[in-house]
């Protein structure tokens, strides 16, 4: 069983586009709701929310756990996989969704700490729309800048776009406030478009179209295709984090939340295409 974490909602997009190019695997799906959104909270609380997460779902029998969160992963990624699971499962893996949407920037491999060669002259300009706590780590510059350093990335936060989105907000609502954040980059840029975009929430993919509208010709790049691809090389190298439990039936889908399952489930289709049952767990302290 593969365990994906997200904070809500958003990481259902992910969690979508893993179901559909995994079929056979048993995926357990964990949104802390209770304490959604993390993007205006803390460091230190997003890394323990983050961890408490996990623990979960290393307890519900996941061997690797995907943090479908930019800004858990942005925060607490590197600081659970170096100092806490060696000691609480030395067996066990938690990757995140910075990671491949890195490789993906730069064309180097994670593993890569200095600039390839043919990467040292590229001076494209990149774009980051995230939460305010995934730009303040500044997790997505600083491992860009190991890998393509002459890249320029320019960071927008978000502040209010996960949480109109989780909500449910009109898309009426959901333009005006992409439209507020692409002009304000844009003039930062003194009206120059960047030569590609990420969207560093996995809310975001859900209002895409929105921020395509706004910058017309830019690449906007997929952070579940990203997710997806990044996986299946993952279990190619390492066969024993798969968890084929499925049958040949397919695999098995479930779906928790520390928020009100009802009014969780009511909302998920918009994020996952389809309806589905969330489980109640208790939520940790926030």
């Amino acid at each position: 069983m593969i365990g994906v974490f997200d904070s809500g909602h958003g990481g259902l997009t992910v969690q979508r586009r893993l179901a559909e190019t995994f079929p056979a695997l048993s995926f357990l799906y964990l949104g802390d709701h209770a304490n959604a959104p993390y993007g205006p909270r803390t460091g230190p609380e997003v890394l323990e929310l983050t961890r408490a997460g996990v623990d979960l779902l290393f307890d519900r029998g996941c061997r690797l756990v995907i943090l479908a969160c930019n800004t858990a992963a942005a925060v607490a990624l590197r600081k659970l996989q170096q100092e806490w699971l060696p000691e609480r499962a030395p067996g066990r893996r938690i990757l995140g969704v910075l990671v491949p949407t890195v490789e993906a920037i730069t064309g180097a491999p994670w593993r890569v700490e200095t600039p390839p060669v043919g990467r040292v002259q590229d001076t494209r300009t990149v774009a980051i729309f995230a939460t305010q706590r995934t730009v303040l780590s500044n997790s997505f510059p600083v491992e860009i800048a190991k890998r393509a350093p002459a890249l320029r990335v320019v960071q927008q936060p978000c502040p209010e776009l996960a949480g109109a989105i989780e909500a449910g907000a009109p898309e009426a609502a959901l333009r005006t406030l992409v439209a507020s954040y692409v002009d304000e980059l844009l003039h930062r840029l003194g009206g120059r478009m960047p030569d590609s975009v990420v969207l560093g929430c996995t809310h975001y993919p859900l209002v895409a179209g929105l921020f395509a509208d706004r910058l017309p010709g830019v690449q906007v790049l997929s952070q579940p295709d990203l997710v997806a691809e990044s996986l299946a090389g993952y279990l190619e190298r390492r066969p024993e984090y798969a968890g084929r439990d499925g049958g040949e039936g397919g695999g098995v889908r479930r779906f928790l939340t520390t928020g009100d399952p009802a009014r969780v489930s009511a909302l998920a289709q918009r994020f996952f295409g389809r309806p589905m049952a969330f489980e109640p767990v208790r939520a940790a302290a926030a």
